[in-house]
């Protein structure tokens, strides 16, 4: 799995909701997250973070981030772009990340990834200290890949009580116009 991140890593930030490259791409994500997120500094750890684009919004508003991704590609790509986060080399089923350190559990575009989605948030909610949240950004892309909203709810109420989901089909997000089901889960504790 390590070798196929590792070949993304050159041309991962292409992608308009990847990089955050264009203004109004970066703007929707800050518009979206940052309201999710307690007043900072909060201690947020960015899971499967790539080349660390949301990881650097976060710690910019002043966050105390830290991003962890297995491929060491994607992450000396996401070490470039700030020294300000602390990105850690590790698989997210089971993050290099001490147990209730965290105010905000953060994946985009993961879960769906995990063999074992079930285990993996177990692991994700030891990482919050009492009331922390958990938010993940995901969908059921148009080829078939992905995790529904009502499944990845289901999941995380097998963990927690709350969990709310939002659509996410505002094209500034992604760069343009979507067609699939993306959305952001809220879990607060």
């Amino acid at each position: 799995m390590t070798d196929i991140w590792d070949a993304e890593a050159a041309t991962f930030d292409d992608q308009p909701d990847h990089g955050l490259r264009d203004p109004a791409v970066r703007a929707a994500w800050a518009d979206l997250l940052l309201p999710l997120m307690p007043p900072a500094p909060a201690a947020v750890v960015d899971l499967g973070c790539g080349t660390g684009s949301l990881s650097v919004l976060l710690a910019e508003a002043g966050h105390a981030v830290c991003g962890v991704d297995l491929s060491p590609r994607m992450l000396a790509v996401a070490a470039g772009k700030s020294a300000a986060v602390d990105f850690r080399e590790g698989d997210v089923a089971d993050p290099p990340c001490p147990p209730g350190s965290y105010d905000v559990v953060l994946a985009r575009h993961v879960l769906w990834a995990m063999p074992d989605p079930a285990a993996a948030l177990g692991a994700w909610v030891r990482l919050l200290k009492p009331g922390g949240r958990l938010v993940l950004v995901e969908g059921r892309w148009f080829t078939g890949a992905g995790i529904a909203a009502v499944e990845c709810e289901r999941l995380v109420r097998a963990h927690r009580n709350t969990a709310t989901v939002t659509r996410l089909d505002d094209p500034a997000l992604w760069g343009g116009p979507i067609d699939d089901e993306r959305y952001v889960l809220v879990s607060l504790g």
